[in-house]
């Protein structure tokens, strides 16, 4: 029995829920497939964004005696500091005693609609500072865009900005649905009713995507990265965010692949560190150790056996991620505030 397909427009109305209002999605902004990604590089609004981060955007940052950039991964909730992920995490910076430089919020609608337990400034946008004079500047890790920086998120150059209007799973082969199958080019075989399995084409998008993704990247950091003491990404092992950032001498390490094979060959896959110098390549966290330990310590606070305490880690303990965990924030605040706690000592 032919199992039926799952047409463009009926992946539109999935994608209308991820965004929060008053922000709306664009239809040609929904990217499900890494043809899609491939393609979206020449539509005006995102070639018009890649130039800007490319070659345009300097950020403005508070005095401090430190400066911290990081990155946090994209997620489906757009905007993005709306989504569990974020919240919780931006909580956590709070809780920590860093406090937002100014006054640039998402608008009042959304914070309202906060959950209880989270302050409002979760939801601002402006560089975030300590009391020892560590400034933390946030992007986001996002295709198509390769960087988001956060105080762009909703607008730039006086106009809209895309990162509140797209939606993108067409990277993430592990979903099963990172495929289109009404484009003519797509390769994809359907293996059950809601899963396929990438064919020849798939990959060798995902590879040309994922390395222009990743070189600019390395456009943005290279030119910026003087500015700040530190350059840390957040983002989980395994998972395309940090391919595209990591070296091929990291690969290994780190469980991600180097290379996809594609119509008999092999095309390698190059991250952001490796166009950059040592002094400017992006630290990765957390590391695998790091998930292990992290996983330990939230059986531990639950009370339950390692099969238990990984199946609400895998959830992010609120259908999050496990980013958002405290067990794991507790290392994202360690690595934050580390040279501070030297200083002291």
């Amino acid at each position: 029995m032919k199992i039926p397909v799952e047409d463009r427009d009926q992946r539109v109305q999935a994608s209308l829920r991820k965004i929060e209002s008053p922000f709306a999605v664009d239809p040609e902004l929904c990217l499900y497939s890494p043809q899609d990604n491939y393609d979206s590089l020449e539509h005006p609004r995102i070639a018009e964004w890649l130039d800007f981060v490319k070659d345009e955007y300097v950020p403005d940052l508070p005095a401090g005696n430190r400066h911290v950039l990081l990155f946090l991964p994209c997620t489906k909730t757009k905007p993005y500091p709306f989504s569990t992920e974020h919240q919780a995490i931006n909580q956590r910076l709070l809780d920590t005693g860093f406090a937002p430089t100014g006054r640039h919020y998402l608008p009042q609608e959304l914070q309202a609609r906060l959950e209880d337990g989270f302050s409002p400034e979760v939801l601002n946008l402006s560089p975030l500072a300590n009391a020892a004079g560590t400034v933390i500047h946030r992007m986001v890790i996002s295709e198509p865009m390769a960087v988001v920086p956060y105080e762009h998120i909703v607008e730039f150059k006086g106009k809209p900005s895309p990162a509140v209007a797209y939606d993108d799973p067409g990277l993430f082969e592990n979903r099963g649905n990172a495929v289109s199958p009404w484009r003519a080019d797509s390769t994809a075989v359907q293996v059950s009713a809601n899963r396929w399995k990438w064919g020849d084409q798939e990959r060798r998008h995902y590879v040309l995507m994922h390395n222009v993704m990743a070189d600019i990247v390395a456009q943005v950091v290279g030119r910026i990265g003087g500015r700040y003491d530190d350059i840390i990404s957040w983002v989980a092992p395994g998972l395309t965010h940090r391919s595209f950032v990591i070296a091929r001498d990291e690969r290994a390490a780190n469980k991600v692949v180097a290379r996809r094979k594609v119509d008999g060959g092999w095309m390698p896959l190059g991250g952001a560190n490796d166009h950059l110098p040592d002094d400017r390549r992006i630290e990765c966290l957390p590391t695998i150790e790091q998930c292990k330990d992290a996983a330990a310590r939230l059986a531990r606070r639950l009370g339950v056996d390692a099969k238990q305490a990984n199946a609400v880690y895998a959830r992010g303990g609120a259908n999050a991620t496990p980013l958002a965990l405290p067990e794991l924030l507790d290392v994202l605040v360690e690595r934050l505030t580390r040279e501070e706690l030297r200083k002291a000592s």
